[in-house]
C-alpha cells in the first residue's frame, strides 16, 4: 500500500464524516467565519457569529456596523482589533470591487484585503463546492510530519505537494480531516503518537520520537 493511502485509509477510519465546523449560510458569512478564526477555535467563533450575523451578514451591514462595534462583539475570538480592522478592509472591498458579492475564484478573493491563499482555499472548498486544500497551521504540521511536504516548506509549497498527491475528489474532505488529526492526535505540543496508527509511515516519529 502506497504512503498516502495508508494515511488516507487511517483518516478516513478516524474521520468519516469530517466537514467544515464553521457555522455560515452565506459565502460571505464564511468569509467573516475564517477571519475570526485565527488564533480561535471555531466552537468561540461558531458563539460569536451567531449575534454579530443577525446585524451585520453582508458587507453593507458590516461597514454600516462600524469598526467600534465590531470590536465589541468579536472580541471573545482575540485579536479583535486586527480582525474588526480586517473585516471593515475586507467588507468595503467586496463593496466597492465585487457590488458587495463574494468572488469566487482564487485570483478575485486573494485581491481582497486581508484574505490570503488559506482564507480563499477554504471559502472556494465550503461555500462554493470546489476540491482544494487550504493549508492552516495543522495541515501543514500534519503534512511535514508525515512527510508528505519538505520540512521547509512554505504553506504554498506544502499546498502544492498536497495537490500532487491527494486525489481530486478527496481534497476538500483530507483537509477537513487533517486538520481534526492535527487537532486531536497530531498536536503541536506532545503529540499522542504511541496511540497513531501511522507511526510507521511517520518521518517525524521516527527522527524525533523512536530514538
Amino acid at each position: 500500500m502506497r504512503k498516502f493511502e495508508k494515511i488516507k485509509q487511517y483518516l478516513d477510519e478516524l474521520y468519516p464524516n469530517a466537514n467544515c465546523s464553521l457555522d455560515f449560510s452565506t459565502p460571505y458569512e464564511l468569509l467573516v467565519a475564517v477571519v475570526l478564526s485565527a488564533q480561535c477555535t471555531d466552537k468561540r467563533v461558531n458563539i460569536v457569529t451567531k449575534d454579530l450575523f443577525k446585524i451585520a451578514n453582508t458587507p453593507e451591514k458590516m461597514l454600516n456596523l462600524g469598526e467600534e462595534k465590531i470590536k465589541k462583539i468579536i472580541h471573545p475570538c482575540g485579536f479583535y482589533n486586527a480582525k474588526s480592522k480586517a473585516l471593515i478592509e475586507t467588507s468595503a472591498d467586496l463593496v466597492n470591487k465585487f457590488g458587495g458579492d463574494v468572488p469566487k475564484t482564487m485570483e478575485e478573493l486573494t485581491s481582497l484585503r486581508g484574505v490570503g491563499r488559506k482564507t480563499a482555499n477554504v471559502v472556494i472548498a465550503n461555500a462554493f463546492g470546489r476540491q482544494t486544500i487550504a493549508v492552516d497551521t495543522h495541515v501543514h504540521r500534519v503534512s511535514k510530519r508525515l512527510g508528505l511536504a519538505n520540512e521547509n516548506s512554505t504553506p504554498y509549497e506544502c499546498e502544492m505537494s498536497l495537490l500532487k498527491i491527494v486525489p481530486h475528489e478527496e481534497r476538500s474532505k483530507t483537509h477537513h480531516q487533517m486538520i481534526l488529526f492535527g487537532r486531536e492526535i497530531c498536536k503541536a505540543i506532545r503529540p499522542n503518537c504511541e496511540n497513531c496508527k501511522l507511526k510507521d509511515v511517520c518521518k517525524f516519529y521516527k527522527e524525533k520520537i523512536s530514538r
